[in-house]
């Protein structure tokens, strides 16, 4: 038995999109009661962690219109279905980034808001970075701007919240506890 299982009497499928699909969901409560529950369903993503070879982090500036503003963010992607994390990481990397890598590694993965969405996001530190001859096409309705930049300048655009997603600070963080300079 799961702790403080919540037991699904009925779902209702509200929306089916590109990226994510909603449902809501009647559930009975472990004291009995019943409430509903705002369910986004998503593919899962992965991010990049990209470090170059004269170890600055790679970014990329995008317009996130959920927010209304430009972000800056480590490379990162939607998983397509079937598609296993590593595969992800190193397209989103290549596609994003102009780079590519064989040294692809695992960190972590987390869930990045699991009060609604199952959204799972898979994190891998990509070294020994290599420009590619010939870069690989954005998706059409993706506009990115590169950039390369210190752990110390990456910090200050954290404290400026310039860079203030989950993702990326968590990235920002690792790098600080693993003792890049």
């Amino acid at each position: 038995m799961i702790k403080f299982e919540e037991k699904t009497t009925q779902t209702e499928e509200i929306f089916t999109g590109k990226v994510i699909n909603l449902r809501v969901d009647d559930v009975l409560l472990p004291n009995g009661k019943t409430s509903k529950r705002e369910i986004i369903k998503h593919p899962g993503a992965v991010a990049v962690i990209a470090i170059t070879p004269d170890e600055k982090i790679v970014f990329v500036e995008q317009y996130r219109k959920a927010l209304e503003k430009s972000i800056i963010e480590i490379p990162a992607g939607k998983m397509e279905t079937g598609e296993k994390p590593d595969v992800t990481a190193l397209r989103e990397l290549e596609e994003e980034t102009g780079y590519t890598t064989e040294q692809l590694t695992y960190v972590t993965s987390f869930y990045t808001s699991p009060g609604f969405a199952d959204e799972i996001i898979y994190i891998y530190e990509a070294e020994n970075l290599k420009q590619l001859h010939i870069s690989k096409a954005l998706d059409e309705d993706e506009f990115v701007e590169l950039m390369e930049l210190s752990l110390d300048e990456a910090i200050q655009m954290v404290n400026e919240q310039r860079i203030h997603d989950v993702k990326t600070v968590y990235a920002i963080q690792y790098l600080q506890l693993k003792g890049m300079k």
